[in-house]
């Protein structure tokens, strides 16, 4: 299984921007494309926001079917907060 952090690829606790989004979709695309498990860990993250989970997540929906999203990603460390904003 591969593991993403957010606070590793962003480099901050604050998940804020489309971009840093951007990054986190780039490694998930390759991952899930290569039909691989993969782990999104949300741990040291203190700031979330729509426009970046929309970038990191929300776009994969456009690629692969919710299938294999459901199938193949999982989320760690997220807060009640966090995943309602994922939902």
């Amino acid at each position: 299984m591969i593991r993403i952090s957010l606070f590793k690829v962003v480099g901050s606790p604050l998940c804020i921007a489309a971009g840093d989004g951007q990054k986190v979709f780039e490694r998930v695309v390759s991952a899930l494309t290569a039909d691989k498990k993969i782990s999104i860990s949300f741990h040291n993250v203190t700031t979330l926001t729509s426009a970046f989970l929309n970038a990191a997540i929300g776009q994969l929906y456009g690629k692969f079917d919710e299938d294999v999203i459901r199938t193949l990603l999982r989320v760690e460390n997220a807060e009640q907060d966090d995943l309602a904003l994922l939902k």
